[in-house]
C-alpha cells in the first residue's frame, strides 16, 4: 500500500487544468442530458464503492445510463490516456502514475474531478485506542518503544512486536528500514513480517478480543480501522520526501534515519469527453464528490461485517449519510435520489 505523496509537478499541473474544469463546467447543457458513462470499478474497497455511489446518482439524480467496468491503477489509467474509456477512474492514487499522469493532466487528455479523499491515503504505525488511553503517555513511535511489555510478541512472550504487511506489499520496505533506523532490536522488539493481509488483520482482531497492545502497519481508508478504534502515532519527524525515495523506500538501504510517512493525494479523474457525454452538471457533482477516512471506514466496515457487496455498501452509505452526500448536489437532484432510496 505505500505511494509516495504527490509531486509539485503534479500539483502544478492540477492546478493549470483547474481552468480546464472550469470550462467544461460553463459549457451549455445538451438538450438530450445526460448520456451513457463508464465507470472503472477499482479492485478495492473504497473505490469499488465510490463507482457504485456515482453510478447511483448519476442514474437517479441525472439521468445517466451507467456502465461499470472492470480496473485497477495501471490498466485502467492507460485506457483513459490513450483511448479515452473509461470515462472515469473514482480513486486514482496520484503517487503510483506521477510522471504520466502529470503529462496526461498538463496536455489535457485527463481531467483531475475531485480529492475524492480529503484527508488522502494514510499510513502509519498505529496502536489500539485503549492502550492509548491507558498510557497518555505514548504519543510518538519512539515512546512506543519504551514499552515493549506493552505490545507482547506472540512468537516470544518476553519481547515486543512490531506487526509488518506481507512480503509482497511495498510497505514491508519502509516499515523494515524504520524499524532498523528505530533499533527496534536494541528496544527490545521483534519485526513480524505478515503472512497475508488475513494474517495482519488477524493479529489486530486478536488483540482486541483480548484487550492487548498492538503495535504495526496499517493505513486508511480500511475495513479495519472502521472496525477497531485505532490511533496514529507520530515518528516524531515531519515527511522527507527525498529521503523517502533515496532510503526509507528502498529495499535493505544502509543508513535508514527515521522517516514520517506520506499522506497520499487521491483524485477522481475523467476523460476530457466526460463533459461532452454527461454534461455540465454531473461533472459539477463529480468535482464536489468528497468523503473522508472516518466515513470510509465505517462504510467499509459495515460492508465487512454483514458480508455485503459493494452495491449493498453504496446503498448503506447512501441511506446512512445523507448529510455528506446531499452537500455534493443541488436540492432538485437530492430530492431524486431520496426518491429513489
Amino acid at each position: 500500500m505505500t505511494k509516495a505523496a504527490v509531486g509539485p509537478a503534479l500539483a502544478t499541473a492540477l492546478g493549470l487544468l483547474a481552468g480546464s474544469v472550469l470550462l467544461l463546467s460553463g459549457t451549455p447543457a445538451r438538450a438530450a442530458g445526460c448520456g451513457t458513462l463508464s465507470i472503472a470499478e477499482m479492485t478495492w474497497g473504497s473505490s469499488a464503492i465510490t463507482a457504485h455511489i456515482d453510478r447511483f446518482i448519476l442514474e437517479k439524480g441525472y439521468g445517466c445510463t451507467v456502465q461499470l467496468v472492470p480496473g485497477d491503477t495501471m490498466p485502467t489509467f492507460a485506457s483513459m490516456n490513450a483511448e479515452g474509456r473509461p470515462d472515469m477512474a473514482p480513486e486514482i492514487w496520484a503517487a503510483s502514475l506521477q510522471a504520466p499522469l502529470t503529462d496526461a493532466l498538463r496536455d489535457g487528455r485527463l481531467v483531475e474531478a475531485a480529492r475524492v479523499l480529503t484527508d488522502g491515503g494514510v499510513e502509519g504505525w498505529w496502536i489500539p485506542r485503549y492502550i492509548s488511553d491507558a498510557h497518555p503517555d505514548i504519543k510518538t513511535v519512539q515512546d512506543a518503544l519504551k514499552h515493549p511489555e506493552l505490545f507482547p510478541s506472540p512468537q516470544d512472550a518476553t519481547k515486543g512486536a512490531i506487526h509488518n504487511c506481507p512480503s509482497d506489499w511495498n510497505c514491508q520496505i519502509p516499515t523494515s528500514n524504520l524499524y532498523r533506523a528505530l533499533k527496534g532490536n536494541d528496544a527490545g522488539f521483534q519485526l513480524i513480517n505478515s503472512g497475508s493481509a488475513a494474517d495482519l488483520d488477524g493479529s489486530i482482531a486478536r488483540a482486541f478480543e483480548e484487550k492487548k497492545g498492538w503495535l504495526g502497519y496499517y493505513w486508511a481508508p480500511t475495513a479495519i480501522l472502521g472496525k477497531y478504534e485505532m490511533v496514529k502515532l507520530s515518528f516524531g519527524v515531519t515527511h522527507d520526501r527525498a529521503e523517502w525515495n533515496n532510503c526509507t523506500a528502498v529495499p535493505d538501504c544502509s543508513a535508514p534515519v527515521v522517516n514520517g510517512y506520506p499522506t497520499t493525494d487521491v483524485y477522481t479523474i475523467v476523460t476530457r469527453g466526460f463533459s461532452e457525454k454527461a454534461g455540465p452538471e454531473a461533472l459539477a457533482y463529480v468535482s464536489k464528490r468528497q468523503w473522508d477516512n472516518q466515513t470510509v471506514n465505517s462504510v467499509l466496515a459495515h460492508m465487512d461485517q454483514t458480508n455485503g457487496s459493494r452495491e449493498d455498501a453504496a446503498l448503506y452509505f447512501l441511506k446512512t449519510f445523507e448529510p455528506v452526500w446531499t452537500a455534493w448536489l443541488p436540492a432538485d437532484i437530492a430530492a431524486k435520489v431520496k426518491a429513489a432510496l
